[in-house]
């Protein structure tokens, strides 16, 4: 076949490969909290206050409608990975229903989407640790706590955090993920704390007026304000559960455990944002919300909580290393897949006898972040990520209607319900989210996206596996 229609087979991404098969030993539990070790962290404690810049208090319909676009794109991933329950993810999806070049095209977007994640969230901890390291006293050199973008030589603390986070990944699936959820147990204790704290203030006056830009998105200086402009940035802080997906060859239980995962950690995120939401804006004005870079914090301080404030704090430091965790665990599966099927270079795809990861693979995915992390600025750069994982939504909900038409018999141990309402409705959210992104972020997407097909057709074309066969 020619590159334009290569299809891996159903019956192929169905089958472990004894060879560079990963060790099945993850349950339910531990890939619900890999999701909301994804999804609340960078996001609910510094978006609410982006979002309520941009669109006031109607940032809490922001937030519903980036959740009913996430929890349609989530149905369509459970439907996908329970049906093929091997690594990889919108990837390995748009392999089968789509064809080697789109999947190229996805698994392209989805490397610069976790990368870059995974590099903010690192720099964004290394500033809370720099923080620390000052209020503790320790004689530390500023040059050493920023990169050259922010008048340093190297972010040490970014690299550090990056490098031990990769290094538990490759000591073994199930021990990550059961720090992780330990971690996450944390972040939601604080979460419950701060909501009880801010009520008993609840100030109705807090939403007047409600939507000050209106509900579309209308740009102003490079910004797009309104409830949709917030919700397509608020859109970052749902993303995470689709790192459950590439968690499937790993999965006790793929039928149940999938299901579990990915649609309870996207419901469960959902209520706590909104709850969360609202508690801050009924404890402080929108415009101080915008105003600080640690909202929830800051309307504790307000209320004369300050030991509270400081808790919300720590918690901030423990939840951004789950998130880089979830991301880079995502990121070097996505690899692992793509070198395996020989669009990357195959010796990457080698798995540890002792932990049964790709340990190598994860290795160098926690030495490109640390890089990323440690020397680059990441401002404008990091936006891209939502437009990433814009396109790899769309692609599966694609791939589900596409398998419906070309698979219908087979095997599906979760079937989404109004298969076709849910998949519209991921691809017309998604692409309206994606529209409202600022243009600069839509220009560095295409950018990143010409250099992958250059890089596809001067060489993953050749040396696919497809392709040698």
């Amino acid at each position: 076949m020619a590159f334009w229609n290569r299809r891996k087979s159903l019956e192929s991404v169905s089958a472990r490969q004894s060879h560079s098969a990963l060790r099945p030993t993850l349950g339910w539990l531990h890939l619900m909290s890999l999701g909301i070790g994804g999804i609340v962290g960078t996001g609910i404690y510094t978006l609410i206050g982006v979002g309520a810049g941009l669109a006031g208090p109607a940032v809490i319909l922001s937030f519903v409608v980036a959740g009913l676009v996430c929890a349609c794109a989530a149905l369509a991933y459970t439907e996908m990975s329970t049906m093929m329950p091997m690594a990889g993810s919108a990837y390995t999806y748009s392999y089968v229903a789509l064809g080697e070049l789109p999947a190229w095209f996805v698994g392209w977007t989805l490397i610069l989407e976790y990368t870059v994640v995974c590099s903010v969230v690192a720099v964004g901890w290394s500033g809370y640790a720099a923080g620390m390291i000052h209020a503790l006293g320790i004689p530390f050199p500023d040059a050493l706590l920023a990169g050259p973008a922010a008048g340093g030589v190297i972010n040490l603390p970014a690299i550090v955090i990056s490098l031990a986070v990769a290094g538990l990944l490759a000591l073994g699936s199930r021990e990550s993920v059961t720090v992780n959820l330990i971690l996450v147990v944390v972040k939601l204790i604080a979460l419950a704390t701060f909501v009880l704290l801010a009520i008993p203030a609840f100030n109705a006056g807090n939403f007047e007026p409600f939507a000050p830009h209106g509900f579309g998105a209308t740009e102003i200086e490079g910004a797009k304000y309104g409830m949709m402009g917030a919700a397509a940035v608020i859109f970052f802080a749902f993303y995470g559960f689709d790192a459950v997906s590439t968690a499937a060859e790993e999965a006790k239980n793929p039928g149940r455990d999938l299901k579990i995962g990915i649609i309870g950690s996207m419901v469960a995120c959902t209520i706590i944002y909104m709850v969360v939401a609202a508690a801050a804006i009924g404890g402080s004005p929108t415009d101080a919300l915008a105003a600080s870079g640690e909202p929830l914090a800051m309307v504790l301080r307000n209320l004369n909580h300050p030991g509270a404030a400081k808790f919300i704090g720590m918690a901030a430091i423990v939840a951004l290393p789950t998130v880089i965790m979830a991301f880079m665990y995502g990121q070097s599966r996505i690899f692992f897949v793509m070198a395996r099927d020989g669009l990357l270079p195959q010796r990457l795809s080698v798995v540890s006898e002792s932990s049964g990861t790709p340990a190598l693979m994860t290795m160098i995915t926690g030495v490109i972040v640390a890089v990323i992390a440690g020397f680059l600025p990441l401002q404008r750069i990091a936006e891209v990520a939502n437009a990433g994982t814009l396109v790899a939504f769309i692609a599966v909900a694609v791939c589900m209607l596409v398998l419906r038409n070309n698979a219908p018999n087979a095997p599906r141990p979760f079937r989404t319900p109004a298969a076709t309402l849910i998949a519209w409705a991921a691809i017309l959210g998604c692409a309206y989210l994606f529209v409202s992104l600022p243009g600069v972020t839509k220009l560095t997407f295409v950018i990143w996206n010409v250099i992958g097909i250059i890089v596809y057709f001067l060489y993953a074309r050749y040396q696919s596996v497809l392709a040698r066969a």
